[in-house]
Order: C-alpha cells, then sequence, then structure tokens
C-alpha cells in the first residue's frame, strides 16, 4: 500500500514564484521539517508539538512571517488546510490533498499578479485609511471564520481583492462580486453589525 502524501505549497516573497512539493505524512509528522524556495532566500517549516504541528510561513503580501498551530489530525487528513495573511485576507500557505492545493495556488498567483498590475498602476498610500482597513479586514476573517460568507449562486468559495478604500469578495463559481466600502469608521461599523455576507450571484 503506498503512503500516503500531502503536498503543500506557498508563493516565496522574495523571488515571487510558487513552491509546491510532496511530502509523506511520516516526513511531516515524524519531526521539524522545512520546504526552501529554490531561490534560498525564504523557506515554510513545520515544527512538531506532541499531537499538534506549528506551520511558519514567509508572506507575500505584509513580508512578515505568519504562524499557525494546528492538530497533526489536521496536517495529515483535512483537505485543505490553509494559512492566511490577516492583513490580506489572502492564503500565504497550503496543505493538503494534491488536487485542491493546485487549484488554491493557481488561484492566489492569479491575485498576486493582478495586486503587482495595480501597484504599477497606482503609487497611491496603500489604503485610504490604513487602521479602518486593518479593522474591516479583521471583522471580514471573523465573518469568514463562521461561515458567514457566501454567494447567492449557492457557492461558499470566494476571492478577497483589496483595493484603496474597499474590500471585493468575488464568488469563485459565477464571478459575481459583492463590495464592502472600507474608508470611514461608518463603513467598519456597518460591517461589525452583520453576521452574514451574500455575493449577489450574477443574474445571466
Amino acid at each position: 500500500m503506498p503512503e500516503e502524501t500531502r503536498t503543500v505549497g506557498y508563493i516565496c516573497p522574495v523571488c515571487g514564484q510558487a513552491v509546491i512539493a510532496r511530502r509523506t505524512a511520516f516526513q511531516l509528522a515524524a519531526g521539524n521539517s522545512t520546504l526552501p524556495c529554490p531561490c534560498g532566500k525564504s523557506e515554510l517549516s513545520f515544527r512538531q508539538l506532541g499531537d499538534r504541528c506549528e506551520i511558519t510561513a514567509p508572506c507575500l503580501f505584509c513580508a512578515r512571517d505568519h504562524r499557525t498551530v494546528c492538530s497533526n489530525d489536521a496536517l495529515l487528513h483535512k483537505k485543505l488546510l490553509a494559512l492566511s495573511c490577516p492583513a490580506s485576507g489572502l492564503g500565504c500557505c497550503y496543505v493538503g490533498e494534491e488536487g485542491q492545493v493546485f487549484q488554491v495556488m493557481e488561484k492566489l498567483e492569479q491575485a498576486v499578479d493582478k495586486l503587482r498590475m495595480d501597484d504599477q498602476t497606482d503609487r497611491r498610500g496603500a489604503f485610504l485609511n490604513e487602521v479602518v482597513m486593518g479593522e474591516v479586514l479583521a471583522e471580514l476573517r471573523d465573518i469568514a471564520r463562521q461561515g458567514g460568507v457566501r454567494c447567492a449562486c449557492g457557492s461558499a468559495d470566494y476571492g478577497v481583492k483589496v483595493g484603496y478604500s474597499s474590500v471585493d469578495l468575488v464568488c469563485a463559481s459565477c464571478g459575481a462580486t459583492l463590495r464592502l466600502p472600507a474608508a470611514t469608521p461608518d463603513d467598519l461599523d456597518g460591517l461589525c453589525a452583520r453576521d452574514r455576507l451574500t455575493i449577489p450571484g450574477r443574474k445571466d
């Protein structure tokens, strides 16, 4: 019987290339391990803590390392385990079944390409109001954690595009968009009053 394998992926914040590799369940559970980028300037690391594992991932979006602790059961058996950047809401590393990881990594690369294009054409400050944007993203993350984001088309799979003064939730299935303003304290208060967000879905 072949040994169970897991696929691991992230985008190197230094050279910008996607790093995807397979690891056996034994390699991940047996002890500490790393997945270095071929450029040698970043790495994803796994540190075993008994029945749990600490994952440290470099982040392309905020240039900081993000850490999370998960159970080894989730690390070795969950279809898709994602670690996201709190500032952007976008994923910075994925562990799971090969097909699932390749699918979300492709979406992540598309998001990175789009952000680079936006950066080339827009040299203003990062956000109109950085404090409000940070709070809006944190609140959005909490709503998403509770399963509160869905599209009217029935899909719960969506992407997040962080703009200058708003955040767009984009349905991965039908492409419909819900824009959340993120420029004033009133925008934040309006979001805090909601526990569910519904992307309208495409009419055609």
